[in-house]
């Protein structure tokens, strides 16, 4: 009995002396630059949400917060790189919905998108809007059902790419509501919005914080957005939900991730940071106003259940369609 007893005593004792190294290292975390890998080019929403969080947490915990882009592969490449790096809490990789898709749109990755990160905040989410170039004659998502089914495969609609999620959201639409559109895959949203202002194409999903600004310029027309209730940053402009599709949604999402096996000290630490940089009046402003950004930051759990269910849902989509890559 006292030999299990201290057996016991010496059992906890190992493990507080191999927690007590972790828990003082969270404790000075960080003791050096921090990079931010941003897997995506210059320009998108992940991007400017990066420089702008890194510049809070480099004046809030005084070590250099430095963004870094390794765009290519519909962000694989970056992500790659950031899980092999060494799960020491001094690399972190923001990513979008891309994230859920990719191990089923490129089967042979170089990582396991569950098993080689691990989750640290689901950043927010925001609804995609669709438009049409002013001079169109849609003025709402019902007038393109009536005409693709007069007309079908006679609409075009262009997505930032094959198996993104306003491609794989409009392939959803399109069998809830019996219709066939046109798909035209394009490299990033400035050449598809472009094509959209100039008439090439006869509409375009994107993010919110791609389309508002020619929608406010007048160049585009919102005719829809994609969540199930209305957005922020187009209050008129009603959700598919309102336009024949009830209960019908598809979110674009943002999220921070780490190498797997990080020590959970630095993950919360880290996570307590970024909940105080995302509650700060300016950046709340430039997400919420300026990329119609419904803020959540999770708790890591959160993420890891959020990332399950997105890639259940668009895993399936992809399958069933088989949808390959551009």
């Amino acid at each position: 009995m006292i030999r299990s007893a201290l057996r016991a005593t010496a059992a906890v004792a190992m493990a507080l002396c191999v927690l007590a190294p972790i828990a003082a290292g969270a404790q000075a975390w960080p003791t050096k630059p921090v990079k931010f890998i941003v897997p995506y080019p210059p320009g998108g929403s992940t991007d400017p949400m990066a420089r702008l969080i890194a510049a809070k947490l480099s004046d809030s915990l005084g070590q250099p917060f430095v963004v870094e882009n390794r765009s290519g592969a519909s962000g694989t490449i970056g992500t790659a790189f950031v899980a092999k790096s060494p799960a020491d809490g001094y690399t972190f990789i923001f990513v979008f919905d891309y994230h859920a898709v990719n191990p089923f749109l490129m089967p042979n990755l170089p990582f396991d998108t569950v098993k080689d990160l691990a989750p640290v905040t689901l950043i927010g989410t925001a609804p995609m809007a669709i438009a049409t170039a002013a001079g169109k004659p849609y003025k709402s998502f019902v007038d393109v059902v009536a005409a693709a089914k007069v007309k079908p495969g006679a609409v075009s609609i262009g997505s930032v790419g094959n198996g993104s999620l306003g491609h794989l959201t409009m392939v959803l639409v399109q069998q809830a509501s019996g219709i066939r559109l046109i798909h035209i895959p394009y490299k990033g949203g400035g050449p598809m919005t472009a094509d959209a202002v100039g008439g090439q194409i006869d509409l375009a999903i994107g993010s919110v914080a791609v389309i508002t600004p020619h929608v406010t310029g007048g160049k585009l027309r919102a005719i829809a957005v994609t969540g199930d209730a209305r957005s922020r940053a187009l209050p008129d402009v009603p959700a598919l939900a309102e336009q024949g599709l009830p209960g019908f949604s598809a979110l674009a999402w943002w999220a921070v991730f780490a190498p797997a096996g990080v020590p959970k000290p630095v993950i919360d630490k880290f996570h307590a940071e970024l909940v105080k940089a995302f509650n700060l009046p300016d950046v709340r402003k430039l997400l919420t106003e300026t990329l119609g950004i419904d803020l959540v930051v999770s708790p890591p759990e959160g993420l890891a259940q959020w990332l399950e269910t997105q890639m259940q849902r668009w895993g399936k989509v992809v399958r069933e369609n088989n949808i390959r890559a551009d």
